[in-house]
């Protein structure tokens, strides 16, 4: 969007904001105070959508207006407010007109996971010896994991949990709300070979696919140790096997 015309829009908007205060009035008793309530509503509802059109809903600014029905003065008073702290932000450059791009999501996803051990490598080596955090068990894979999708994902949620499946209900490891992905870690031990990982996999699509948000799943397998023998046809089995809704990564791919 042009922000010189965003701008002049907020003006325009800001003295139809003056003209909703200018109709105040008081009831009987002489407590509560508002504003005509058909001018308040039409304007309210203008000003929101305007916003929506380059604020996200769950900006502070926009869920003011949305919150704010009730045509008191002071709603009115905190709605003009607003609009002019958002041409304040956008002329100080604090609220950005750039459209986002969308990002190749698989492609982050394989290069946050393909990395994962130099990133767990590095963390190891750190100055005067002061204390990091040491991959030893899924639940570090899954803390590590979280951190590097905070760098492309606005929404994570962490140990969601899942619809009954055969009776029971299971922890989603990572739940990607906007791009409504389910990413489930795995870290090999001993035990975890081909086979079992493959039966992992089957009940993880099952479960899954009966979650409301779950479009997608994918599972990262982590694994430092090389336990898995040949990661790249196991990979290209599972997914076959799954495709369409499931992908597997497993790395490092040794």
């Amino acid at each position: 969007m042009d922000r010189q015309m965003v701008l002049e829009e907020i003006d325009e908007l800001n003295k139809e904001g003056q003209k909703v205060l200018s109709t105040k009035w008081t009831e009987e008793m002489g407590v509560y105070t508002f504003v005509e309530e058909e001018i308040y509503y039409s304007w309210r509802t203008k000003t929101l959508t305007f916003l929506k059109m380059f604020l996200p809903e769950e900006h502070e600014y926009v869920k003011t207006f949305s919150e704010l029905r009730d045509s008191d003065f002071t709603n009115a008073q905190i709605c003009v407010q607003t609009l002019g702290n958002v041409k304040s932000y956008l002329e100080k450059g604090y609220i950005s007109l750039e459209e986002k791009k969308e990002i190749d999501v698989d492609g982050v996803l394989e290069r946050i996971f393909s990395r994962f051990y130099k990133v767990a490598r590095q963390l190891r080596d750190r100055y005067n010896n002061k204390p990091t955090l040491e991959i030893e068990d899924e639940y570090d894979v899954q803390d590590l994991l979280h951190a590097l999708l905070q760098l492309y994902f606005d929404d994570i949620r962490a140990e969601e949990w899942t619809p009954s499946y055969a009776g029971k209900c299971a922890r989603v490891d990572f739940l990607l709300k906007n791009e409504k992905i389910v990413i489930e870690v795995k870290k090999t031990r001993r035990g975890l070979d081909d086979k079992e990982l493959g039966d992992q996999l089957i009940i993880d699509v099952d479960r899954y696919k009966v979650h409301p948000d779950c479009e997608r799943l994918v599972c990262f397998v982590y694994d430092p140790e090389g336990r898995i023998g040949n990661p790249n046809g196991i990979m290209a089995d599972l997914n076959k096997q799954h495709e369409g809704f499931a992908t597997v990564y497993i790395y490092p791919n040794m």
